[in-house]
């Protein structure tokens, strides 16, 4: 056998054995399994840890992506923007944002407790078996409750920065955000 061709064997064997050992995987776990099977072992089965960690440090997680796509600027980005030098910002507006996400920061770790707490009570409640209609009801209203707080704190805090900057530093904000040839105002 030539060096070319045991190369191209090498190659070949090289190629199917990942192949080969992934479709050996795939007949270990089937394909019904559940993606939430690695959190069945967790104390909170409803969240995940990343949306866990997320909540306790009071991180955004896409809730106010309706503001933010709208033209109504995140404090925590604007912030980092000015930072970096890619926006331009008085020292009063800088000061008042950095309030406004000071705030928003405070309420949504507060209120991501609560939510963490309620999906606690809900996991507790199936847990424990059982759970009858009404307190299924409760517990998930008490859960969006929490959840809708949230949302509403981070919201309000992209309205709060909007008011807060001129229509340019919008406008240049949502160029840096990659938002610019979208926007409908």
């Amino acid at each position: 056998m030539s060096a070319r061709t045991a190369l191209g064997v090498l190659l070949t064997v090289g190629v199917m054995l990942p192949a080969a050992a992934s479709a050996q995987h795939q007949h270990g776990h089937p394909q019904h399994a559940s993606p939430y099977r690695d959190q069945h072992g967790a104390a909170l089965r409803g969240l995940s840890a990343q949306e866990i960690g997320d909540l306790e440090a009071g991180r955004g997680m896409g809730l106010a992506r309706a503001a933010e796509l709208n033209g109504y600027p995140g404090p925590r980005h604007v912030l980092d923007a000015v930072r970096d030098g890619a926006l331009q910002i008085s020292a009063e507006q800088r000061q008042a944002v950095q309030r406004v996400f000071e705030g928003m920061e405070r309420d949504a770790r507060r209120l991501g407790t609560r939510v963490i707490a309620e999906e606690q009570a809900l996991e507790t409640a199936f847990n424990r078996g059982g759970i009858t209609e009404s307190e299924l009801t409760e517990r998930v209203r008490r859960v969006a409750a929490a959840h809708a707080e949230l949302r509403e704190v981070h919201l309000r805090a992209h309205v709060a920065t909007r008011a807060l900057l001129s229509e340019d530093q919008v406008k240049r904000y949502n160029e840096l955000r990659g938002y610019a040839a979208t926007q409908r105002r």
